[in-house]
């Protein structure tokens, strides 16, 4: 039955020309089509359709799908490895600015930009993806679905051996240097006004009272780690096995 639906969406269907744009990106084309539609609808759509429902509820859905999809790969994949190790790999998986890439490499902003008014933030993408996660799980069911991130997701952008080594998480480094040279560090937010009907952050790093950096985000722990790694830039810090230098 669904085979027909799926026929029909790409080729009869009023939203015929979503689905065919949809299946080169997920390699599919949906028999559900509407839940898919709705897994792109970004709330700032809500302001000309207030009674349609945006993304938000799907994305709740695939977050908690892709992070238990993600702990059971990772338990498989790395057999000896401890709780600790396995705790960071998905962090730094599962991580907004991760997703928003993986999001931006399957060319998910081709359909978000016309399911959302003003300016597109990077964040809107990784957002998109956990929604689209959690649509195919409405389609699939989970095995197939954890399937497909597998495949699809996990195997196709990812690369694990990088990731390995990769510690991109700039406030933590530079709140480690900072406690290891006794400097005081602090994040301010300098500002914080509506763009397009939602909040964007400007925050500011401060050590021993100086303005570092700045950064400015729709999100505001994302600005925060932009801000950190623009001074982590400035002061040349080298973080290499955990062992924190100033050059």
């Amino acid at each position: 039955m669904d085979i027909f639906r799926r026929l029909y969406n790409r080729y009869v269907s009023a939203d015929k020309v979503f689905a065919q744009k949809l299946k080169p990106i997920l390699g599919f084309t949906p028999a559900n089509i509407g839940v898919f539609k709705t897994a792109f609808y970004h709330k700032s759509m809500s302001i000309e359709t207030p009674n349609k429902p945006t993304n938000e509820r799907l994305e709740y859905l695939g977050d908690a799908i892709l992070s238990t999809v993600v702990a059971e790969y990772l338990f498989k994949k790395y057999p000896n490895k401890d709780e600790g190790f396995l705790t960071k790999m998905r962090s730094k998986i599962v991580k907004r600015n991760t997703l928003n890439e993986i999001a931006d490499n399957m060319g998910i902003d081709v359909i978000l930009s016309e399911y959302s008014m003003g300016k597109m933030s990077s964040a809107m993408l990784g957002n998109a993806l956990e929604a689209v996660i959690g649509a195919i799980y409405i389609e699939f069911g989970y095995t197939k679905t954890r399937n497909y991130v597998v495949k699809h997701i996990l195997k196709s952008y990812l690369d694990f051996e990088e990731l390995e080594q990769k510690d991109d998480n700039h406030k933590s480094i530079l709140l480690e240097w900072c406690q290891k040279h006794g400097k005081d560090v602090h994040f301010m937010t300098i500002s914080k006004v509506k763009v397009d009907k939602r909040d964007y952050f400007k925050v500011a790093v401060l050590i021993a009272g100086d303005e570092i950096s700045f950064a400015e985000d729709f999100n505001k722990k994302s600005a925060e780690q932009i801000a950190a790694g623009i001074a982590i830039d400035k002061l040349n810090i080298i973080n290499v096995k955990d062992n924190l230098t100033l050059n």
